[in-house]
């Protein structure tokens, strides 16, 4: 089986949907078999694929994955589309083990064609989130150049610790990943080096910077470096890409 990155940050607005995206696209034009699943209920990496959110969430529903899956405009990246149906968070949110086991179960026995699998959080520290924890390999988080930024790692990463204790071995810190960055602001550079200070090389050296090419991007349904290919976003996604790629 490939890698399964969980994109995740209880907070929102911080580039995690965005990063879940050109990641996966980065990732297929790199000649990688990606998948990338929505769980989150807003839905935003199925409308930013150009999709749309289906009625039954397939993981919920325990439905074969080569049934499930929907093209994507980019070759080698398949997307399993999110759901708005209550009913369906509700049952994917139970953070108790046999949920978690049985969805993790449920990928493992179909994920061997993949090179990649991306799995795009909601904003919480709740159920949803700690399911997708427990059936990845790797944790990613984005995290923006802020004030508060530091406060919210801290609850992150002890949720990921208390997954990490009930599936030992399983899960590893894949990284944090510095968003919106501004190096003319002095709170940025702040944060980055209190950021860097504290996690080491935990953290990526690539960082993302504000770009309102990155913003614009999905609601094209495309991936910034198609959206706008000289734009200084994509050539970070594309340098994230490289670095991940280089630990393979």
């Amino acid at each position: 089986m490939g890698r399964i990155l969980c994109v995740a940050n209880q907070k929102g607005g911080v580039g995690k949907t965005t990063t879940a995206i050109n990641l996966a696209a980065g990732f297929a034009r790199a000649g990688k078999r990606t998948l990338l699943i929505d769980l989150d209920p807003q839905c935003n990496a199925t409308s930013g694929l150009g999709q749309q959110p289906t009625a039954r969430h397939a993981l919920v529903q325990r439905n074969p994955l080569h049934e499930s899956v929907l093209p994507t405009p980019y070759e080698g990246l398949s997307l399993l589309p999110g759901s708005r149906s209550f009913q369906d968070v509700d049952a994917l949110a139970k953070s108790n083990d046999s949920q978690a086991d049985a969805i993790r179960l449920h990928l493992a026995g179909e994920l061997e064609g993949y090179d990649f699998v991306l799995i795009d959080s909601p904003p919480s520290l709740g159920g949803l989130t700690q399911t997708a924890l427990a059936a990845s390999t790797e944790v990613l988080m984005p995290i923006q150049c802020e004030y508060f930024a530091m406060e919210g790692l801290t609850q992150m990463i002890n949720v990921i610790r208390s997954v990490m204790k009930k599936h030992p071995g399983r899960l590893e810190f894949g990284g944090i990943l510095l968003t919106m960055y501004d190096a003319s602001l002095e709170l940025t550079r702040e944060v980055d080096a209190e950021v860097r200070d504290f996690f080491g090389e935990v953290v990526f050296d690539t960082v993302i910077p504000r770009d309102v090419a990155v913003a614009e991007a999905p609601s094209h349904g495309q991936a910034v470096m198609d959206y706008a290919p000289r734009s200084r976003g994509a050539r970070a996604y594309i340098e994230l890409c490289l670095e991940i790629l280089a630990h393979e």
